[in-house]
């Protein structure tokens, strides 16, 4: 791997936004094998589900905090996924739990449509706390805390399609499973 800057950088226009629309969750080691070109993932080999959850509030947040230490030679990436879920029922609090106990992989899909990996090679560790607030209008539901410890960025995944952000690879057999 080349350590060589390639690119430089311009201030682009306000054509921008910021913000998560979905997030799906993929059993660990469910997506097969990945074809990744140019840091793109283009392809995946594995037939699995992917549980969509949909999301509307502006409190979604996806941070990458890449740190590299000199005198290891090392570069790690944490992935940070935070989520808050509207609601508290006996059927999410099972699927907290299993989101818990497990280390699936993540797609997170942006406003801007973009779709990226998180977890890709290690999968992520999930924090979930459940509350009611005190006040009628506090919020009743979960935080998520995902935390990723990867090698690299999350990677784009190509041509999502919207709904679908497997749509373009085409050797993968995603279903999608949405809330009932």
């Amino acid at each position: 791997m080349s350590c060589d800057l390639t690119l430089g950088y311009a201030e682009p226009c306000k054509q921008y936004i910021g913000g998560i629309d979905e997030v799906y969750f993929v059993n660990f080691g469910d997506l097969g094998t990945l074809t990744i070109a140019d840091d793109e993932i283009t392809d995946a080999s594995g037939t699995f589900s992917a549980y969509k959850y949909v999301l509307k509030a502006n409190n979604n947040t996806f941070v990458e905090n890449g740190v590299s230490d000199r005198e290891t030679g090392t570069f790690v990436v944490t992935q940070t996924l935070t989520l808050n879920l509207k609601g508290l029922t006996k059927a999410m609090h099972k699927e907290m739990k299993l989101l818990a106990y497990g280390r699936p992989h993540v797609v997170i899909v942006d406003r801007m449509g973009n779709a990226r990996l998180m977890g890709r090679v290690r999968g992520v560790e999930a924090n979930v706390d459940s509350a009611t607030g005190g006040a009628m209008t506090d919020m009743t539901g979960y935080t998520l805390t995902i935390v990723g410890t990867e090698p690299t960025f999350a990677n784009f995944i190509a041509s999502p399609a919207a709904g679908d952000p497997f749509d373009g690879l085409t050797s993968a057999t995603a279903t999608i499973v949405t809330a009932s």
